[in-house]
């Protein structure tokens, strides 16, 4: 598999390299969120996507741009993988009049319409509905279009979940459930929480699951492609469980993680590191290490711009407080 993996890449090095670049951008960007959370430029908190890069950019690279994601609270990956700009994400951070809500939506609830990014959430598994009623209108319209359903494997205690699951099987909908394991609730193992076998759920609704190394971006596209495919022949629903880790803590607060240990977490940033294992492919196939030096130099330049310009945008005028609101 190994050699099949690199006679792949060799032979067509460019859709990888630009994942590289997709998930290069998201690793720096969580990186510059926690400088700003530190530094006392961010107002609220913010939960870093870092160490997942590989999920958010292997299912969104399956994706068209006229398909929808819905994301979670730990959201930044899937916005910047579906296309997102840095520039507009930083200022949506600080509360700026640039950013995708305005400034109003903040980390937890970014949204970005002109690529059919329905939005974060800070509910957990609040957004298996709005994927799912995606999903229902693609196919009361007649498009091909398909729905994803990103969501942390907390989301598996809610109630929810299992509803919009049942109605996407019943009526086949075009939506791809993607449980991001990333093994802890918060502050506790997912062990201690969740019951049974993590594929059994789709399976009790007929929806057919896999397990995927969530660390390996080439497995995750894989997966991706082919629950996409059975969505657009009108087959109905599948569910992706991507086995993954967050570097850092629930939220940018999280500093002490007394809940794991370091060296797991080195382990894991030593060995299973999404960007090391696709740089370490890329090189095996014969990219020139000279590439990938200069795809993270333009990634850090395209950052440290868009840290920049979100701090020197303006903020929403005061008159704007009840625009876009319920009440």
């Amino acid at each position: 598999m190994t050699e099949e993996i690199t006679a792949q890449l060799r032979a067509n090095p460019e859709p990888w390299l630009e994942a590289y670049r997709r998930m290069l951008t998201i690793r720096h960007f969580e990186e510059q969120v926690d400088d700003l959370y530190r530094s006392a430029r961010m107002p609220g908190l913010a939960h870093l996507y870092a160490g997942e890069e590989a999920v958010a950019v292997g299912v969104c690279m399956a994706l068209r741009d006229d398909d929808y994601i819905t994301s979670t609270h730990r959201g930044h990956g899937h916005c910047l993988a579906k296309g997102a700009s840095v520039d507009r994400m930083f200022a949506e951070l600080l509360g700026k009049e640039p950013g995708y809500c305005r400034g109003k939506g903040g980390s937890m609830h970014i949204a970005d319409q002109e690529r059919n990014n329905l939005g974060a959430n800070a509910i957990v598994g609040g957004s298996a509905g709005i994927a799912t009623g995606a999903a229902f209108s693609a196919r009361r319209r007649g498009t091909d279009q398909v729905a994803v359903c990103f969501f942390g494997e907390g989301a598996l205690g809610q109630g929810l979940l299992y509803e919009a699951m049942n109605m996407a099987s019943l009526w086949r909908l075009p939506v791809i459930y993607v449980c991001e394991n990333n093994l802890y609730n918060e502050y506790t193992s997912y062990r201690e929480t969740t019951a049974g076998e993590l594929t059994a759920r789709p399976r009790a609704f007929g929806i057919p699951g896999q397990e995927v190394d969530g660390q390996d971006v080439l497995a995750v596209h894989a997966a991706a492609g082919q629950a996409v495919e059975r969505a657009r022949r009108g087959d109905g629903p599948s569910f992706l469980v991507c086995h993954t880790y967050r570097f850092y803590g629930h939220h940018v607060g999280d500093v002490d993680r007394a809940y794991r240990t370091r060296e797991e977490e080195r382990a894991w940033r030593d060995r299973r590191d999404p960007l090391r294992l696709l740089a370490g492919r890329l090189l095996e196939a014969g990219v020139d290490p000279a590439r990938l030096e200069r795809i993270e130099e333009e990634v850090v330049t395209e950052v440290r711009n868009g840290v920049d310009f979100a701090l020197q945008a303006p903020y929403p005028d005061p008159s704007e407080v009840s625009q876009h609101v319920y009440a």
